[in-house]
Parts: C-alpha cells; structure tokens; sequence
C-alpha cells in the first residue's frame, strides 16, 4: 500500500514562497515542497496523484495547470488553491477550495493574509513589495503602524526574495527556491532575518549588489509615449536582474508600459535566438499584460504583470506592435 502525503506546490517568487510561509507558520504541516524558478509555472504536473493525500497549490496559474489539478480531482485528491492569475475555469467540485481573486492590485500571500486574518502580516507586506503591489503594501503598513525604516527593509527583502526567483534554470538561482522557503521558516517575523548575520537576507543583498551592474547595460531598443522596451545581455546576472529592473522601470514612469527582453542561452529549432520577456502595465492603468503575452507560445500572466518564456527573435516586432497598439488605444 502506498503511503500517500501532502503536497505544497508554490512559484518560487516571493509571492508564491511568502504566501506558503504564512500558511505553514500559521500551520505546520508535514509535506513535499513542489518550486522552481519563477517562470517554471506547470508545476501540479509533478505531484505524482496515486502518492498525495492532498494538495496546497499557491501562486501559480489554474490555466497552466488545468489538466493536472483535473486528474486530481477526479481521484478524490483535496486540493486548495490560492492564486491571483487568470483561472478561465474554475472546477465546481467538493474536493476543491479556490481562493482566486484577479483584482490587479492582490497577490497571493495578501490573499492568504486574508484566510489568516493578519495573523503573519509583516510577511505579507513583504511579499506584496516583492510582488510590485506598492500601494498594498503600504497600505498595510500603515495600518500596522510600520516606521520608514521598517517598511524600507520588508521592501528590499521582499525584492531580494524576489530576485532570486529569476533565471533560465535552477542554476540561475542563489538559493533553490524549495531551499531557500525551508530557511525562512525559521523565522516567524521578517524583521528576525535583519537581526541575523547569516540569514538568506545578507546573502542575497551582497548578491544583488553585484548584479546591479548588469542593469547599467541594457539597451532601451524601442520607446514611445506608452512603451518602453529594453534589452539586457545574455549573462547570469542580467537573468537574475531582469525582474527587479522592470519593476523599477514602471514605478519611475507609471504612465508607461515596459517590456524586457533577455535572450535566452539555447537558440530555437531553427538555430534562432529566443528570449525570455517580462512585461509590466502601466501602474496607472493595470490591465493587458497577461493578454498580449498570452497571444505568444509560452506566454501568459495576469492584467499587471505578464511574460513569455521563449519568444523567437523574429516575433519582437510583433510583440512591441501588440503592446504599443494596445496601450495606445487606452491612454
């Protein structure tokens, strides 16, 4: 007889890392850990279904995973989910709790702050920082009573956090994102990581210093009034950078929409260049982001934040042109 265990299932970014530490420090839970890097999103497919006696699925798109979460279903497999991206089909089913909430300015570890009632909030406003949602976060701070100093380093931990998600591969990473969730556990209150010398906060700030050059060599290849597009070299620390960059790039211009692109260390098929592309709404006008990447091969997202995760080299022009005419049509 097979011995069957639970199964938490989480995007490697900070949303999907800081939503699960809430849950597992509010309730600890015996399980296998399901991550990878940010844009590895099929992630349910790995939960072997004759081995799990449930599921906990956080931050990762039902669409991407709608074949999977059915077969578990349809083998009586309770399965809880918590998401934000887009779910076109939610099943009605006894066996499913869906906490799917698409408002632009949510996350996922702020929808878990909900279910948990606050109960490990300052992670939250740190994963909602991570996750771009300033205005959220701040708001939560606010209402906590957080000083500057206090909200600036959930912020920048929330961004480290997040920075380590980015990357073609694992290797990419400093820290496996299964890794790096199992750290943090030790540590029921953020502000515990900024006392400790040798937590994963100081080893990733130290990191990210040193990518920061990368940063100073992206090329802007094409910009207007509504878009900016920029280009960042093939290396490690470019990949690792490129999230952090164009979510700064769209809360210095909110009006705009912003588009990276960062090619990719394996050529297509047709020995072609691909590239990894993230792509960010306007913060004025959060909408359309997950659509236009969506209409790519390997692309997807919600209404602010979208990517595709190869997108051949001749398709650029393309791409640029769906995002200018769609932005344009909406300013």
């Amino acid at each position: 007889m097979v011995d069957k265990v639970h199964y938490d299932v989480f995007n490697g970014d900070a949303d999907g890392i800081l939503a699960l530490l809430q849950l597992r420090l509010a309730e600890p839970k015996t399980s296998v850990l399901i991550s990878g890097i940010k844009r590895d999103i099929a992630l349910l497919k790995q939960v072997p279904v004759v081995q799990a006696s449930s599921v906990t699925v956080l931050d990762v798109s039902m669409d991407k995973n709608q074949t999977a979460l059915d077969q578990l279903l349809d083998h009586h497999v309770p399965v809880t989910y918590i998401d934000h991206h887009k779910a076109s089909s939610i099943p009605d089913v006894d066996g499913l709790s869906a906490h799917i909430d698409l408002d632009a300015n949510t996350c996922s570890a702020l929808i878990v702050d909900r279910l948990l009632e606050g109960q490990y909030r300052t992670w939250a406003i740190a994963a909602a920082y991570g996750d771009n949602m300033f205005d959220s976060a701040e708001r939560l701070a606010k209402e906590l009573g957080l000083n500057l100093q206090q909200r600036e380093f959930l912020k920048q931990l929330g961004t480290l956090v997040n920075y380590n998600g980015y990357g073609e591969s694992l290797e990419d990473l400093h820290f496996n994102p299964v890794e790096l969730f199992q750290i943090l556990l030790a540590y029921p209150d953020p502000f515990l990581c900024q006392q400790d010398p040798d937590s994963p906060y100081y080893v990733l700030r130290e990191a990210f210093e040193q990518d920061e050059a990368a940063v100073s060599d992206a090329e802007v290849v094409f910009e207007s009034e509504v878009l900016k597009v920029i280009q960042l070299p093939a290396i490690a620390a470019a990949r690792r950078m490129s999230g952090t960059l164009i979510n700064r790039l769209a809360n210095e211009a909110p009006t705009q929409a912003h588009i990276s692109l960062v090619a990719r260390t394996q050529e297509g098929p047709s020995d072609e260049p691909y590239y990894t592309v993230s792509v960010r709404a306007p913060l004025v006008n959060k909408q359309g982001a997950g659509d236009i990447c969506a209409q790519f091969v390997s692309g997807g997202g919600r209404a602010a934040a979208g990517g595709i995760n190869e997108l051949p080299e001749h398709q650029i022009p393309k791409l640029i042109d769906t995002a200018l005419a769609y932005y344009s049509s909406r300013t």
